[in-house]
């Protein structure tokens, strides 16, 4: 330990002093010894309040201080994802930094003009921005990138297990990569993380071509304390007198939350406003102040402004209830509690918004996780008799607590974020050659699985008539175009990421309401949707509307049909629940209960001994124990052979339809190889930022690379043929 004070530069050893300390961390000592002895990139992983950002900034402040660099521009940069964190991180580095001189600048949409300009007149220090920033700089002043980054010895990364499987992610990645091109040499890489399920993973991340190199500083224990309840509710019961479930949750968020700061995820919009709405009228009847409010991306930014900045003031509590509007990327302070009503749909985004709690030292980061269920009858869905959206969530804290998260998926081609990118590389010269495009983004940066026929295939799109957003010189080079322009020069081009698109349902030119659609869904496929069960008709992109019609009579689920990319280690895990004895300690009374029921009626149907059930009337269940991406495809293939389809969580209930088949003749077919046109019936394909730019061919191959597996059929057919001989 003391050897590694000693590599400390004389102004960050007093410092540290000032601040009593009797020795630095074990990942502090280890990571002043591999930035002081070495030019490794690194990756620093703790918890919440483990002393990440001084095991990263203590050493190369030093560095800065001992050795000035000859060279113009910020010593070093540090990315984050929030405002908020930039602004807290901006204090600290401040606090080190005073000793030594060394200014700091802080650099996000709230930040002064004058700050701005006096770093970007005599750029030095330490420079703290968010990626969406950085883009700006790259668009606003590109040919001024070498000037103020010529010194930059070391780039910080914040968060880093927040980017991993992300479009933001993708568009750092590049940025990084252009950001060393335009020096003309490497800049070291260093993330700071909380805990991650496959640090191979985030060293692939970090330095896609030297990975084995990334070193690893890992915190071993001290975790943040989690404080964490699973409440269970059941919907449609039998006293009249009693409260409804949705009424029993808000007063239970209305007891518990009220005059602190917190976030209630309550899914989609219709749902945030019931909340919103009940929690209000509790306020009112308690004739309280008002501290409950919507917010989802379809209210007003002067309202969402206001709840944001209502957040940030420690003198107003206030509650959030959200869509993943504030999951990540604004600037809201922190949080007292993080609620989630229903079951989230991946375990990143679960850590991601539960990292909004609990982040200062001493605070312990909480979940409250509520399950609605239906009350069975006779007539209950399969669904409802699973408690699935109760198994799901289940499901979700179990891995959170194991520490796994989604992996990225390094395959996806990421087309929508290439558009931007694109367009961005495009804005920062004036203008660019198709060839240095491509050297750029796809053979140096993170669109490697992008050749150079794929590469010509997005240009042309982006250049046809209807898209305008670049066109060609006569010389060659690639200049924007008029939608382009426009595109580029609105403030919101430099973020890349966005939520969920929310299709109207229209049946018989009547609207019925708003669904985030975030998996492909086809015509033929079956919708749970305001109690009712839909058939869809026809899916149109651009105008965000899905056309339907009833479906024949029959109870739909509460919880089933939701869209989201669950993966399969989720669904294993939720068989492992239905199949195991195990009562978990944060569930309460209610929930254990249903979890019993949920466990007795999987044996019922039993489906730990067989995969496909007959329900008779031309309809069966198939347990695919795989996630959305694989039962998705078998979706897709079911339904061009005129199935209807209604896809679950590791479930599809198919019903014959239009088929001219058995389903036994098509799995059949498809186990020996047979594979139908899984795009025969229009699918919905349009889901990230710039996909309506591109040509349904490339919107195509943007779906296999990520959303749709066609080489899973064959072996899943297998499966469910070899374990159920007669269907």
């Amino acid at each position: 330990m003391s050897s590694a004070f000693d590599k400390l530069a004389r102004p960050v050893q007093k410092w540290v002093r000032s601040k009593g300390w009797r020795e630095l961390r074990q990942i502090q000592a280890d990571s002043v010894h591999v930035v002081m002895d070495g030019n490794a990139d690194l990756i620093v992983s703790a918890s919440t309040a483990g002393g990440k950002t001084e095991a990263a900034f203590l050493p190369l402040i030093s560095q800065v201080l001992d050795a000035p660099s000859e060279r113009d521009g910020f010593d070093l940069v540090y990315i984050g994802p929030l405002k908020a964190l930039i602004t807290d991180q901006a204090m600290r580095l401040e606090d080190i930094c005073r000793e030594a001189g060394l200014p700091v600048y802080p650099w996000h949409g709230d930040v002064s003009g004058s700050v701005k300009a006096r770093a970007l007149k005599a750029p030095r220090g330490i420079l703290l921005i968010t990626p969406e920033s950085l883009e700006a700089l790259f668009v606003r002043r590109g040919l001024e990138i070498p000037r103020l980054f010529g010194a930059t010895r070391a780039v910080v990364i914040d968060e880093l297990h927040s980017v991993l499987d992300s479009e933001r992610g993708v568009q750092m990645r590049s940025l990084l990569t252009r950001l060393e091109i335009a020096v003309k040499r490497p800049i070291r890489r260093v993330g700071l993380s909380a805990t991650l399920g496959d640090m191979n993973m985030a060293s692939a991340y970090l330095r896609p071509d030297n990975a084995e190199a990334v070193q690893l500083i890992e915190a071993k224990g001290g975790e943040a304390e989690l404080l964490l309840q699973l409440r269970g509710y059941v919907s449609g019961g039998e006293d009249e007198d009693a409260p409804s479930a949705t009424d029993a949750v808000s007063e239970h968020l209305f007891r518990h939350l009220r005059g602190s700061d917190n976030l209630v995820f309550a899914g989609a919009r219709q749902w945030v406003e019931i909340y919103a709405d009940r929690l209000r009228n509790l306020c009112e009847k308690a004739h309280l102040p008002q501290e409950f409010y919507p917010h989802h991306a379809s209210l007003a930014r002067e309202h969402r402004d206001f709840v944001e900045k209502r957040l940030k003031d420690a003198n107003l509590p206030t509650t959030a209830v959200c869509t993943s509007t504030l999951e990540l990327g604004i600037d809201i302070g922190d949080v007292a509690c993080v609620a989630q009503v229903g079951a989230p749909f991946s375990v990143a985004a679960l850590r991601q918004r539960l990292g909004r709690s609990g982040r200062r030292e001493g605070q312990p980061a909480i979940l409250r996780q509520y399950s609605v269920e239906a009350r069975l009858d006779s007539e209950s869905s399969f669904v409802d008799q699973l408690r699935l959206g109760l198994i799901r969530a289940i499901a979700m804290i179990e891995l959170l607590l194991e520490g796994w998260c989604e992996p990225p998926r390094p395959e996806a081609l990421h087309l929508s974020t290439l558009v931007h990118q694109i367009l961005s590389v495009i804005a920062e010269r004036g203008g660019a050659q198709a060839n240095r495009l491509y050297r750029v983004l796809c053979q140096e940066g993170p669109f490697r699985r992008v050749d150079t026929g794929l590469f010509l295939d997005v240009l042309r799109a982006m250049g046809r008539p209807e898209a305008e957003l670049i066109e060609q010189s006569s010389d060659g080079l690639l200049l924007l175009g008029a939608a382009g322009e426009r595109i580029v020069e609105h403030y919101s081009f430099y973020a890349v990421f966005k939520t969920p698109e929310e299709f109207r349902l229209v049946a018989d030119g009547k609207e019925l309401g708003t669904l985030p659609i975030d998996n492909i869904l086809t015509p033929g496929m079956l919708l749970i949707f305001s109690g009712r069960r839909w058939v869809v008709q026809e899916i149109h992109d651009l105008e965000k509307v899905i056309l339907v019609k009833p479906a024949k009579a029959g109870v739909p689920p509460l919880f089933g049909g939701d869209p989201g990319m669950i993966h399969d280690r989720v669904i294993e895990k939720m068989f492992d629940v239905l199949e195991g004895e195990v009562e978990p300690s944060y569930m309460d009374k209610i929930s254990l209960r249903l979890l019993s029921e949920a466990r007795a009626n999987f044996e019922r149907w039993r489906f730990a001994e067989t995969p496909v059930v007959e329900m008779g009337d031309g309809a069966w269940i198939l347990a695919t124990r795989c996630g959305t991406v694989k039962t998705t495809t078998l979706a897709m293939a079911l339904g061009a052979e005129g199935f209807q389809i209604t896809q679950h969580d590791g479930f599809l209930l198919v019903e014959s339809g239009e088929a001219e088949q058995t389903l036994d003749q098509v799995l059949s077919e498809m186990a020996n190889a047979a594979t139908p046109d899984l795009f025969a019936h229009s699918p919905n394909l349009i889901f990230e930022k710039y996909h309506s730019y591109l040509t349904p061919d490339l919107l195509k191959l943007d779906a296999l690379s990520a959303r749709v597996d066609r080489s899973c059929l064959q072996s899943l057919c297998s499966d469910l043929r070899a374990q159920k001989a007669t269907i």
